[in-house]
């Protein structure tokens, strides 16, 4: 427990305030349900500024999240990496002279899921990955040790409203390909273009509203008694499928 509160947490009002004053990289906020007066108040107010997830909870979830330092009722949770934004993506992209290639997680909330998404999105060639600010893993540092160093180099965006960010990747002429059991098969598709894919959630897979914002669905044949995949293997074999067009590696 203390190695994990010293790398991820910093506990107390000053301790935070002094932390967002030197722009470290907060993924979240946690707040003591109806602590809202003094320097408790600016301190949401400034992780609202610079749109830091906040959560109200408990008391007893803090005193269990520090190990029952003296966190004054404010806990911020820091990020093992910085954020990229969805522009870093494209300029990536750009100056590699290559089709945009992005991955998409639909509220992938097991973090060592996301590390290994990192992980074979980076080594697949994918330009970066996008990810919703809520529901979702963050880059904490099981992430960053799943992703086996590949989170130093794949940017990750982390968006409010990622339906509303799939509309404007679409604008920007890039397709967007959902995964799910009900679709085309994975490897009878075109991938080598402007492509974001989508994967779902380990659980429900993916939302309504972001399927229905899918140019395509793709799916995975599934042949034995279980009918779904670990969504990082799922997203693996459909980030390598693109990969293998991309590179116009021909099958024998």
């Amino acid at each position: 427990m203390e190695k994990e509160i010293r790398d991820e947490l910093v506990i107390g009002r000053n301790p935070v305030l002094e932390a967002l004053k030197a722009e470290r990289s907060i993924d979240t906020l946690y707040v003591a349900r109806g602590e809202k007066q003094g320097s408790v108040g600016k301190i949401v107010a400034l992780c609202r500024d610079r749109g830091i997830l906040v959560k109200e909870t408990d008391t007893k979830k803090l005193n269990y999240m520090c190990g029952n330092a003296n966190h004054q009722g404010v806990i911020a949770r820091v990020a093992a990496h910085e954020y990229a934004s969805v522009e870093d993506i494209f300029a990536r992209a750009e100056a590699k002279g290559e089709a945009p290639f992005i991955l998409i997680g639909d509220e992938i909330e097991d973090p060592h899921n996301l590390g290994a998404i990192i992980r074979t999105a980076e080594c697949a060639g994918a330009h970066g990955i996008i990810i919703p600010k809520r529901r979702s893993a963050t880059l904490n540092y099981t992430v960053d040790k799943t992703s086996a160093g590949a989170l130093e180099y794949m940017p990750v965006a982390r968006v409010g409203n990622l339906a509303s960010t799939m509309e404007d990747l679409k604008k920007r002429g890039v397709w967007i390909y959902g995964t799910d059991m009900s679709g085309t098969p994975w490897c009878q598709t075109d991938l080598t273009g402007p492509i974001a894919l989508v994967v779902g959630s380990e659980g429900r897979g993916m939302s309504r509203l972001v399927r229905e914002k899918c140019d395509f669905v793709l799916s995975i044949p599934m042949q034995g008694e279980i009918n779904s995949l670990n969504a990082s293997v799922a997203a693996g074999i459909v980030m390598y499928e693109a990969s293998r067009q991309r590179l116009g590696l021909q099958p024998v």
